[in-house]
C-alpha cells in the first residue's frame, strides 16, 4: 500500500484521489510518519477494515420480556 505526506497530499490530491478511483488501490496519508487516515475507492465492493457492517442481529420477540413471571405482571 501506498504512503503519503499529508503535505505532499495537500498539494497534490485531486490527483492522487484519481488515483485512487482509476487504480483502486488505497493510499495512506501519514503525518510525522505516523498514518493518519486512508484514501480508498468508493464503491459497492469497498468496505472498511474496521466496518461494523453486517454486524447486527435483529432479535425476534419482545426486547423487554425475561420469559420469567413477576409479581407485578397483570394476570
Amino acid at each position: 500500500m501506498k504512503t503519503i505526506n499529508a503535505g505532499k497530499f495537500k498539494d497534490q490530491c485531486l490527483r492522487i484521489m484519481d488515483d485512487v478511483a482509476r487504480t483502486k488501490t488505497p493510499v495512506v496519508v501519514t503525518k510525522h510518519k505516523r498514518p493518519l487516515v486512508k484514501v480508498m475507492p468508493y464503491g459497492a465492493g469497498a468496505r472498511a477494515e474496521n466496518s461494523l457492517e453486517g454486524s447486527i442481529v435483529s432479535e425476534r420477540g419482545d426486547a423487554f420480556r425475561t420469559g420469567e413471571k413477576w409479581d407485578a405482571d397483570l394476570p
